[in-house]
């Protein structure tokens, strides 16, 4: 044992003052004189010649005889010695991709301070593009900055290997704050009600009334009280094309890549193929009028004024049969949502119910609205309704609580969507509302603060409407589509919430 031999020929003055196998308890002393420097070399000659488990024994053996304070001085000795700045020293073995990987995890805060700890983090972060793929990230999983990619075109810039069509880390890293500042703009829009307005006037000798729509990057679909379908440019407002078949209004549409499927007063449902026009099925089940449907992942829901819902299975355009009837409301069905656990629909018997879609069971009802349920949208464990009795409703699927309710129209809820942030409903009063959702699902938040804006600008009742991160697009029984846009806002001496707005008129022949 040749570290205890040395341990214990190293002079100790201070064993009268030691605890029994502790630390010393004291005062401190002198630096030791006489053969100090010799003894010193001595051992350390000794402690070379050791294996490092007899090394580590030795040195423990040392520091629990010393005092509290030269504890603390051997911490600040180790301390930097045990820090390691691996973003530097893994390029130097080769394993940049490694560094890159780390430092990729970081947020625009955190890496704008990584880029200033020295040369070589800024080089890892610019040679790594840590920028864009930042903002890469950001798209992948925000729909807002997705959105603002594909409008301000700098989405070709992203999602590419390096090549000379990709510019330098240094393009990205200003772009960050130039995106951070238009998402703050549009916020601030939609919270002041600053929007750029476009209308487009559908009127015919026998239109009253413009009942529902779909719109995409490139079009608007909208159904009319004249029995026609009219598909619009989203860009110029032009009608590209009408489609005619049905012998009543057209109530409710949707549509998708290959086939748009509308509901009439008529009774009937129709399925149209997008491109041509042309109608490839028509459905003749209900005995009243068809409200409301919604489709998805080869299902198909419609409800009636006839008081039933019938599910459909949709193997192709061509090919939809009926699934199942689900009775139990006691008036008309006024509108149907779904997802793969739950049919949602609501009635003017003032009730929601709540149907299994893989069995078609019924589950609970949701008890509430003090009218008829005129609207409404379902999703994850969030149903929101509207009303005849001039509220709005927010519940939970599971449990059919009520959450909140939000008063504020003066006339029937009829038309209501939500996406993670805003509420945005329709009324017979003429008015859509923005709602803040996260406000109105805390119970602490006070009602006055629920709705932020109130937007005026249809001179009829509001029938439709569907919103995105930049703006809603409505339609109403004063015959025109409005396209409110809170992104490209003009602020050229426009009073708050009013913007110029441009109109189309199409006059059908």
């Amino acid at each position: 044992m040749c570290a205890l031999r040395c341990l214990q020929s190293i002079p100790s003055t201070r064993a009268h003052n030691q605890l029994s196998n502790g630390p010393v308890v004291g005062s401190r002393k002198r630096p030791s004189e006489g053969n100090y420097e010799k003894e010193k070399e001595h051992c350390i000659a000794l402690f070379d010649q050791w294996s490092e488990a007899d090394q580590v024994e030795f040195v423990e053996r040392l520091i629990s005889r010393m005092c509290h304070y030269q504890h603390g001085h051997i911490n600040s000795y180790l301390k930097p010695m045990l820090q390691r700045d691996f973003i530097t020293a893994l390029p130097a073995q080769g394993l940049d991709h490694i560094a890159e990987n780390i430092l990729s995890f970081l947020d625009a805060r955190s890496l704008c301070s990584a880029e200033l700890v020295c040369k070589e983090w800024q080089r890892v972060i610019s040679e790594g593009m840590l920028w864009k793929k930042l903002i890469e990230r950001m798209v992948r999983t925000d729909p807002l900055w997705k959105g603002l990619s594909e409008r301000h075109q700098w989405e070709k810039y992203l999602f590419k290997n390096r090549t000379s069509e990709v510019p330098p880390n240094s393009y990205y890293h200003s772009l960050y704050p130039k995106i951070i500042q238009d998402i703050e703009t549009i916020e601030a829009n939609w919270r002041c009600g600053r929007h750029n307005l476009q209308r487009i006037q559908c009127r015919s000798e026998n239109s009253k009334g413009v009942y529902c729509l779909q719109y995409d990057d490139d079009k608007i679909i909208s159904g009319l009280r004249d029995n026609s379908i009219k598909i619009w440019d989203k860009q110029s407002l032009e009608c590209l094309k009408i489609l005619t078949g049905h012998t009543g209004s057209v109530l409710c549409l949707q549509y998708d890549e290959r086939v748009i499927v509308t509901g009439s007063s008529d009774s009937t449902v129709r399925v149209w193929e997008v491109t041509t026009g042309e109608v490839l099925n028509t459905l003749i089940h209900h005995n009243e009028a068809v409200l409301h449907l919604r489709f998805a992942n080869g299902l198909m829901v419609t409800c009636s004024k006839d008081r039933s819902i019938a599910v459909w299975d949709m193997a192709s355009p061509t090919d939809i049969s009926l699934r199942r009837v689900l009775v139990g409301h006691r008036a008309a069905v006024n509108v149907v949502d779904f997802d793969d656990k739950y049919i949602v629909s609501a009635s003017g018997d003032r009730t929601i119910k709540v149907w299994s879609t893989s069995t078609c069971e019924f589950v609970r009802t949701l008890n509430g609205h003090k009218r008829g349920i005129a609207c409404l949208q379902y999703r994850d464990r969030l149903v929101v309704s509207g009303s005849s009795d001039n509220t709005i409703r927010l519940w939970d699927i599971e449990c059919g609580a009520c959450l909140r309710v939000l008063e504020g129209h003066e006339e029937l809820v009829r038309c209501i969507r939500f996406d993670n942030k805003r509420i945005v409903s329709g009324a017979y009063d003429g008015k859509i509302k923005v709602w803040d959702l996260q406000a109105a699902l805390d119970p602490r938040a006070p009602a006055s603060t629920l709705c932020l804006r109130t937007l005026v600008e249809h001179s009829g009742r509001v029938f439709r409407l569907q919103f995105d991160e930049f703006q809603i697009i409505s339609s109403s029984h004063d015959d025109t589509i409005l396209i409110w846009d809170f992104l490209n806002v003009s602020t050229n001496g426009q009073s708050e919430g009013r913007s110029p707005s441009r109109t189309y008129t199409y006059i059908s022949r």
